[in-house]
């Protein structure tokens, strides 16, 4: 269903009106798609160091399969143990075309699945394009205030958390870093974060923290190998968030949601990362992740960089350059850019058809001139693909490193 055909413009009409005349509701059903089932949990533990039971959407505890399976986990992340149950994710959190997002199962887990899956199938054939909608805001809202009231026991008991990848994601060497997972508490959410640190050994007083928002279809699991990679290619310090909503994040995506996510995380990292040195913290914005990050660096002078990967010049920009729907915009990137106060760097595939590569030259020209540097159109590849193929993450890598290393060079007069 394209934005342009009738059933979704009245659907997100009725939205619209259902929701009070919130834009904020009618951004979050066009533009944050959590995926299902996430792509990692985080396994939790009582202050004593014990494992809690894990716990179902609506707060009864897990079967006893999946808690043997926790149980027999390392201290840090693990995987199921047979490789054929992997599917291939990309280092930038996307999954090949053609790839299904359902975890493999056993013949008795498919029997017993079928017939739900089927009146799943048929309810959502009965219900308007405007109901699906509604009914999945609601859901999304109910499960974030559900998630929230146990995140909030959680902090006040002094429960800790432990990364657990999902069976589809390859497990990264850890080379001696260090992954720690938190819930940084934010208004109406607790925003789940992994930092993976730099190997003691390597850190200097110039060490850079990287802080990623990533894309609107992906989450911190999927996304964990691209920050091992950066980790120990760059020896770097990679904070990766997960918005409101999203994966082990409590509370509802919303645009507003994001800033305050980006905020709070971003305060965390400086305090307790960074060593409250913010000129050695760079912003990464991916796709939706553009705007976050666009907005942070406006609010926060002293952030030492900003890389923007595939950028958006708004929300409402991508679907039309028409400025009739403007009351329902959200991130106006290109608006933002030009108060930014830190050197930037935008990458952008020049096949991009989901977001047009016009959007990461116009973000480009708008940044002050004597902040820009070197941009990356990358020649044959699109929005997701930007680092797969022969060679691609080593250029890749060597660009960001170019883009890190100009941060600490003395600008001539």
């Amino acid at each position: 269903m394209c934005c342009c055909c009738p059933p979704a413009i009245n659907a997100l009409f009725c939205l619209w009106v259902q929701s009070g005349f919130s834009k904020g509701s009618v951004a979050s059903a066009l533009t944050f798609f959590p995926p299902e089932p996430a792509f990692y949990k985080f396994q939790r533990k009582d202050k004593d160091g014990n494992l809690l039971p894990d716990e179902s959407e609506h707060g009864e505890d897990s079967d006893d399969d999946q808690s043997q399976e926790l149980e027999h986990s390392p201290e840090v992340m693990e995987r199921g143990d047979d490789d054929d149950s992997q599917q291939l994710i990309s280092p930038t959190g996307s999954l090949p075309p053609g790839q299904p997002l359902e975890k493999k199962s056993n013949s008795n887990d498919t029997k017993k699945n079928d017939k739900s899956k089927v009146t799943g199938k048929k309810q959502d054939t009965e219900r308007s394009p405007a109901q699906q909608l509604t009914d999945r805001s609601k859901e999304l809202r109910q499960r974030g205030k559900r998630r929230n009231v146990r995140d909030a026991l959680d902090a006040k008991n002094g429960v800790t958390y432990t990364l657990l990848l999902d069976p589809r994601i390859s497990v990264p060497p850890r080379n001696g870093g260090m992954v720690q997972a938190v819930k940084v508490p934010s208004k109406g959410s607790h925003v789940a974060t992994i930092i993976y640190r730099v190997p003691q050994e390597v850190v200097t007083p110039k060490t850079k923290t990287i802080i990623i928002s990533h894309g609107n279809a992906t989450d911190c699991g999927a996304m964990h190998v691209l920050q091992a990679i950066l980790v120990h290619s760059l020896s770097v310090n990679v904070v990766l968030y997960d918005y409101s909503g999203y994966g082990e994040s409590s509370g509802f995506p919303l645009e507003n949601a994001t800033y305050q996510d980006i905020s709070v995380v971003y305060q965390y990292t400086l305090k307790h990362v960074a060593n409250n040195d913010p000129t050695q913290i760079v912003l990464y914005g991916q796709s939706v992740g553009s705007g976050p990050s666009t907005y942070l660096c406006t609010k926060e002078q002293n952030v030492g960089g900003l890389i923007l990967h595939s950028p958006l010049m708004s929300g409402m920009r991508v679907l039309t350059p028409s400025r009739a729907l403007a009351c329902l915009d959200i991130y106006p990137n290109i608006n933002r850019i030009k108060n930014v106060n830190c050197p930037t760097m935008v990458i952008h595939g020049r096949l991009d058809e989901e977001v047009s590569v016009s959007h990461g030259v116009a973000m480009h020209n708008a940044v002050p001139e004597h902040l820009q540097r070197d941009p990356w159109w990358v020649p044959d590849r699109g929005h997701n693909d930007i680092t797969e193929g022969p060679g691609k993450m080593a250029e890749y890598i060597r660009r960001l490193r170019a883009f890190l290393t100009s941060l600490d060079e003395i600008p001539l007069e």
